[in-house]
C-alpha cells in the first residue's frame, strides 16, 4: 500500500488489514477487507451515512488499499509503523481486519499519539486472555497487551457474553469496565470521555445478524443497537478497527453489508467538526 502524498489533515484513511495469522478457530477474516470495499460500493447501496453525509462526495474520506504484510512478528511492528505515519499526518485511520489481533499494534501507534485514551471495545469476547494456545499474541489476548503497555486510560467493553473466570480475573486486573451483553438494553447509550479509540469486533452482533464470523455466540446485540451507540457517543472518535468478518462464513453477503454500514456510519462519525472532549464516567441511559 502506498500512502499518498495529499492527504490532508482530518482525513480519514480506510486501510485494509488482511490478517489472520493469530485466529485460534477457524482462518479466513484476511479476506475481509476486500469485501467490506465491494458491499460498500454495491449498486444496491450508496455512500451516504445515516446522519447525511455523503462519503463519495467527501474529499477527506480515502480508502488506501490493504497492506501487503510479511506475517510473523514483522507484521506487527509494519501495522504499527504504517498507523504511526498516518497519524503523524494527522490522519484518522479506520482499519479493515483481518482478526483481532490487529487491534493491538494498531493501539501500539495510538498510545503514542493520544494521551487519555478512551477505547471502547464491542465485542461478545473479551480477549483478556494473558496467552491462548501458548499465543500471547492471539486474537483472544490483544487487550490485555493494551492494557499492559498502558495503550489506553481507560478500556469499556460492551456486548460481552463469554467472560472466563480467568479473563474476569484479567478485567478486575487492568480495571476493565464491562457492560454484558446479559445487561444491555435497547437504547442503552454510554457516556465517554474522549478521545475515543472504537474496536468493533462484527460477532459483538447476534450471528441472526451477522453469519459470516468465525465464532458463533448467541444472544449478542442488533444491528441497530450498534448503530444506535456509534451515532450516539458524545466523544470524538479518533480511531477505529472493524474486524473478524469471515466472508468464508456469510450467508448472501449479509455481513459484508452490515460492515460495509458500520464502515460508513464511523466513518461520518470521524469527520464531524467540532465535536466536544466531555470528562464523564461511563454511564448507562435508557432512552
Amino acid at each position: 500500500m502506498q500512502v499518498p502524498a495529499d492527504l490532508q489533515p482530518g482525513t480519514v484513511a480506510i486501510v485494509g488489514v488482511p490478517w489472520d495469522e493469530h485466529s485460534s478457530f477457524m482462518r479466513g477474516a484476511a479476506l475481509a477487507p476486500a469485501r467490506i470495499r465491494e458491499a460498500l460500493h454495491c449498486g444496491s447501496a450508496n455512500l451516504c451515512a445515516e446522519t447525511g453525509p455523503d462519503l463519495g462526495a467527501e474529499a477527506r474520506f480515502r480508502e488506501l488499499g490493504d497492506l501487503e504484510l510479511t506475517g510473523g512478528v514483522a507484521a506487527l511492528t509494519q501495522i504499527e509503523r504504517v498507523v504511526a505515519d498516518l497519524l503523524a499526518r494527522e490522519v484518522r485511520v479506520l482499519a479493515l481486519g483481518g482478526d483481532h489481533a490487529i487491534t493491538y499494534p494498531i493501539l501500539r501507534a495510538y498510545g503514542k499519539r493520544y494521551d487519555q485514551l478512551t477505547v471502547l471495545h464491542l465485542d461478545a469476547h473479551p480477549d483478556l486472555y494473558d496467552e491462548y494456545e501458548y499465543n500471547r499474541y492471539s486474537h483472544a489476548c490483544p487487550f490485555a497487551r493494551i492494557m499492559e503497555e498502558r495503550l489506553a486510560t481507560r478500556l469499556v467493553q460492551v456486548g460481552i457474553r463469554t467472560m472466563t473466570p480467568h479473563q474476569r480475573a484479567q478485567a478486575e486486573r487492568f480495571g476493565v469496565e464491562v457492560v454484558e451483553a446479559r445487561a444491555w438494553r435497547p437504547g442503552t447509550s454510554l457516556s465517554l470521555a474522549g478521545p475515543v479509540y472504537l474496536s468493533l469486533d462484527m460477532d459483538v452482533l447476534d450471528p441472526a445478524f451477522a453469519p459470516g464470523v468465525s465464532h458463533h455466540e448467541p444472544g449478542g446485540l442488533s444491528t441497530r443497537d450498534v448503530l444506535g451507540l456509534v451515532q450516539g457517543l458524545p466523544a470524538p472518535i479518533v480511531g477505529a478497527d472493524l474486524v473478524e468478518y469471515n466472508p468464508s462464513r456469510d450467508v448472501g453477503d449479509v455481513t459484508g453489508m452490515v460492515a460495509a454500514k458500520f464502515l460508513k456510519e464511523i466513518a461520518a462519525r470521524m469527520l464531524e467538526p467540532g465535536q466536544a472532549h466531555p470528562t464523564v464516567h461511563i454511564g448507562i441511559e435508557s432512552c
